[in-house]
């Protein structure tokens, strides 16, 4: 009997082991926006398709922060491993959407792993996707058109 219950006891302990979830965090840092007026918006996607996303309604998480002398940074934490892609709104006027002149963005955008943004070099969550399986630091770059 002693023995039984000394099996089952190392099973329940291995067993947590296996049980726990991996969880990473992600940092977001972004320097040299154009001035420190409204908030930085950043949204994280985890699925093929879902960017470009104008209307930010295809993201998996979402938060926004305050900017300081032009930069900001921001973190995601509690993520569990996959591929994430990153897409930036330097919302100036704090309204959450992407503010337009005729065509282009009158406010800063950017995606994780673009430093230019155009008809021939449109965002997309293949080109801008990473791995995370580790607490990873990322910076990204801010396009005004």
């Amino acid at each position: 009997m002693k023995q039984i219950l000394i099996v089952l006891s190392a099973l329940l302990f291995l067993s947590s082991f296996s049980n726990t979830k991996e969880e990473y965090s992600l940092t977001i840092e972004v320097e040299n926006l154009r001035n420190s007026k409204g908030v930085l918006q950043v949204a994280l996607y985890n699925k093929d398709g879902s960017i470009p996303d104008e209307q930010y309604k295809n993201y998996y998480k979402i938060q926004t922060t305050n900017i300081e002398s032009g930069k900001a940074e921001i973190t995601f934490k509690n993520l569990p491993k996959g591929k994430y892609a990153i897409n930036i709104l330097h919302d100036e006027n704090k309204n959450g959407k992407i503010d337009k002149g005729l065509i282009l963005p009158k406010e800063g955008i950017g995606f994780s792993y673009y430093s230019s943004i155009g008809l021939t070099n449109r965002p997309n969550f293949k080109k801008a996707s990473f791995d995370l399986f580790q607490d990873k630091e990322i910076k990204v770059k801010v396009i005004y058109m």
